[in-house]
């Protein structure tokens, strides 16, 4: 990531800028791109403290604007609001995909006719609901709560349609897909 500072209307120290730079180095983290540009312009306008920071990556455009009294503060609170910018565009992002990817599961029961002494299945019943994201924990309270003997969930940290289900000597088996 390019970090490019302004200076206007005041001499920076060697430690504010060492500050700076410390501090905005940490936005590399929520921006992975390596061509990302950071334009940080610090001002100063009598005794107020400016801070305006533009943040350009392939889909991202973002600023931030702070002033305050003292610049150490300014540059903390203006790096805080463009963190919380990014966490948020992070969380749509993430939110997005999930809807995208079609969390609906699709259930089919089946029934075995005994004609001729063969055990032939057959479909009886559809069902479909959308699996709710949660941790595995969580899938194995619902399933002691609702008293079923399978669960079809989201897992949380994995992303993936996952079956929790209970085994016959009284523990709990996953399934999951995984990669």
């Amino acid at each position: 990531m390019n970090i490019s500072f302004t200076f206007k209307n005041f001499e920076p120290s060697d430690h504010l800028k060492g500050y700076a730079q410390k501090r905005f180095e940490k936005i590399g983290k929520f921006v992975p791109d390596s061509e990302a540009d950071l334009q940080v312009n610090l001002l100063v306008e009598k005794f107020r403290h400016k801070a305006d920071v533009i943040l350009n990556a392939d889909n991202i455009h973002i600023s931030a604007y702070e002033d305050s009294e003292d610049m150490y503060s300014t540059i903390d609170m203006v790096l805080d609001k463009l963190e919380a910018q990014l966490r948020r565009m992070r969380e749509k992002v993430k939110n997005r995909s999930k809807q995208a990817r079609g969390n609906k599961v699709q259930m089919n029961f089946f029934s075995y006719d005994d004609v001729t002494g063969e055990h032939i299945p057959t479909i009886v019943g559809t069902d479909s609901y959308e699996a709710k994201p949660m941790s595995i924990d969580e899938a194995a309270e619902q399933l002691n709560t609702f008293d079923n003997e399978f669960l079809v969930f989201l897992n949380a940290e994995t992303e993936d349609v996952n079956v929790i289900y209970k085994r016959k000597n009284g523990d709990y088996g996953l399934i999951d897909p995984g990669n």
